[in-house]
Formats: structure tokens, sequence, C-alpha cells
């Protein structure tokens, strides 16, 4: 009786623990400045002519003294000057029932990607993305530098929005320009918006530290991880 006492406390006070865990680390970890998208005028599309809107995001990977980079969080560490980030924000608002054209400069190298399903590009116009120009469905496997996945919450009611584009790497042995980076990959992709919801975003690349190269920066906001808005 008393060995069956001990393991209720036990897993209660083990489940308490982890849940203060949880709730810390969410009060700690602020948001960025939301990202606005940027309607430019309307596009023609087999839903009919629609609000057409722009983002424009930089993955650096790292900080340097012409881009700060986003504030230290708790799954980061003190010292996380070396870990890429999604620029100048990865909280980002979108206007509904529209077509947004996301353009990336990506100025990473590579790490491959565990899943080829995150080297192919899934939920966007026509399936597909443009690299510097070039129109693909898919990058390599070792060519992916991290990937824009967008994605619902669990159990959502909301309506379905999936987005997922890997992003072309730089060559590692690359040179760095004079603002400390090599020069950037530019990926363009687009996709559609239904009714106003709250989505999540994350890379599914292993940019990262601990178990398999997934904690840190893979689900911190600010860095590797962040949320949409369609409004």
């Amino acid at each position: 009786m008393k060995r069956a006492f001990f393991a209720v406390v036990t897993v209660l006070i083990g489940a308490a623990v982890v849940a203060g865990s949880v709730l810390l680390l969410g009060n700690a970890q602020a948001e960025p400045a939301v990202l606005v998208a940027t309607v430019v005028g309307t596009a023609k599309t087999d839903k009919g002519e629609v609000p057409h809107a722009t983002v424009a995001l930089s993955i650096y990977p790292q900080r340097s003294a012409s881009v700060p980079g986003p504030e230290h969080g708790p799954g980061v560490g003190i010292e996380s000057t070396d870990w890429p980030f999604y620029w100048p924000s990865t909280t980002i608002q979108l206007p509904a029932n529209s077509l947004i054209t996301m353009t990336v400069l990506q100025y990473d190298g590579s790490t491959t990607v565990w899943n080829d399903y995150f080297a192919e590009v899934h939920g966007t116009v026509d399936g597909t993305a443009v690299y510097n120009g070039k129109v693909q469905d898919k990058i390599e496997a070792d060519n992916v530098a991290h990937t824009f996945t967008l994605h619902q919450y669990p159990e959502s009611t909301q309506p379905e929005l999936f987005v997922s584009v890997p992003m072309l790497a730089v060559a590692n042995n690359a040179k760095n320009e004079a603002n400390g980076y090599p020069k950037p990959q530019e990926i363009t992709f687009s996709f559609m918006t239904g009714d106003p919801g709250e989505y999540i975003w994350n890379c599914e690349d292993p940019c990262g530290d601990g178990y398999v190269d997934f904690g840190g920066v893979m689900s911190e906001r600010g860095w590797m991880s962040g949320t949409v808005t369609v409004v």
C-alpha cells in the first residue's frame, strides 16, 4: 500500500515539475515583433481574383555586426551567437483568403535533412518553388539548409493550412562577402490562405543541438520556430 502511495506521489511530483517547466519556458519565450505581409495588389487564381501580399525573410547562419539577430531564449543558452535564425521576425501576419508570395534569402550551409519528404515542396501553388530563378518541386536532401514548414496546431478546427518548402543551402566552403555572409540563395514560393486562423511554423532540418540536433534553436521563437496569424 505504501509502495503504491509513494508511486502515485512520485508521478504527481514529476508531472508538476514538467508542467512548471513548460509554463516557465512559455512565459520566458517572448514573441518577436510582428512582421505584417505587404499587400501589393490582386492576383488571378483558380479561386478568382484575390488580394496578393508579399513577405520577405532571410536566414542567417549566425549573428553579426550588421545583423544583430533575435533575443536570447530559454532553449538557446547564453552563448548563442553561432546559431542560425530567420530574420527579421518569426511572428508573421497574413491576410485571409489571399495569395501570399514569400521570398527568402538563405545564407546558411547545408545540414542533410533526415526525412526526404522535407526536401520536397508541399502546399504551394503548383507544388513548386523558384530557386534562383529555376522552378523546382524538390531539392537534394543533402543540399537542404533549413525548411519553412507551416502547419496547424494539434486538433485544430480552423481552416487547413500546410506549406513546407526546403531552403537551398549555400556551399559550405563559400566565401563571405563584405557583409560577413556568403552570397545567398533566393527562394520564392506562393500559397493561398483561407479564413482567419492561428498557425505555427518551424524548421524540419536538424540545425540545433541535443538529440539528433533537434534541440535548442529548433523550437525557439525568433530563431527556427514561429507563428503565423491569418487575419
